[in-house]
């Protein structure tokens, strides 16, 4: 990982294990938020964009830490080169897509969504923009400019 040895990692068994501990934290912190705002809208489409509005709201915080989220910033030789970081973050993507696919294909079944929607095809395409927007707001953000390309991106979604 790029991380030396100190007696801070020691107190965590290991730099991998304060690097675990600190993805679990952000996860049952920062990220159950955003799940949140995914379920409790009255639709699959309205959380999707209910999630991207709780990442845009992120790098509008001038408190947030840093304009990379923990899990997206975790996509990196580095980390998933390192077997029990690369489980964790593999078993918490495929719970995120899981979760999306199962709430797309309910409302498909109920004729929410259009019948051509393949949840099992766009979810992955979604997660991916989702990861991407963490990393062009590095380079270059202004929110009103992600909020059209994210509508763009999910209405040609269908979503």
């Amino acid at each position: 990982m790029g991380i030396g040895e100190s007696s801070f990692y020691n107190t965590h068994k290991s730099k991998k294990h304060a690097y675990l501990e600190c993805l679990k934290h952000y996860n049952e912190t920062v990220n159950r938020k955003r799940a949140e705002a995914f379920f409790i809208a009255p639709t699959a489409a309205l959380g999707i964009r209910a999630l991207f509005k709780t990442v845009l709201d992120c790098l509008d915080d001038p408190n947030t830490p840093s304009l990379v989220c923990l899990m997206a910033g975790s996509l990196t030789h580095e980390v998933l080169d390192e077997p029990e970081l690369r489980q964790y973050v593999e078993e918490r993507m495929t719970l995120l897509a899981d979760a999306m696919i199962a709430r797309m294909s309910a409302d498909k079944q109920a004729g929410v969504l259009e019948e051509k929607l393949d949840p099992h095809l766009v979810v992955p395409v979604i997660i991916t923009y989702l990861q991407g927007i963490w990393r062009m707001a590095l380079v270059f953000y202004e929110r009103s400019r992600f909020e059209g390309q994210i509508d763009v991106f999910l209405t040609g979604l269908g979503l």
